[in-house]
């Protein structure tokens, strides 16, 4: 019942198949407003879970524009393609994080983050 706004980034945990397109099983992330963290309100839908993210070192590459799958896989693929095989990080998934409301027509901001082992 407590209205916390729409916070950024919103971030999609992805899971690649084998062939680099993502699988239908996704999950979504928001963060808690900052005044909120030490208390956060109880979900009323016992499909929203409160998760605490560990702190992490990522791997990040960043694009503009409407992000689509496509582009989330693609972007991927750059970035694993710049990294090459010398860089240790998880290959089992990867965040999709999109940092805009949907009515900002210009000056997009999404990120892909691959997460260092």
């Amino acid at each position: 019942g407590a209205g916390m706004g729409m916070t950024a980034p919103v971030s999609i945990t992805a899971f690649p198949a084998e062939d680099g397109s993502l699988q239908q099983k996704v999950k979504v992330s928001l963060r808690i407003p900052s005044q909120f963290q030490a208390n956060p309100p109880c979900p009323s839908d016992e499909s929203i879970k409160i998760e605490e993210r560990e702190g992490m070192t990522i791997y990040s590459t960043q694009f503009g524009g409407y992000a689509t799958e496509a582009d989330y896989v693609n972007y991927a693929a750059k970035l694993k393609s710049a990294l090459g095989s010398e860089a240790a990080y998880r290959k089992d998934f990867y965040f999709c994080n999109g940092y805009d409301p949907p009515m900002k027509p210009y000056g997009r901001r999404n990120e892909v983050w691959f997460v260092k082992e």
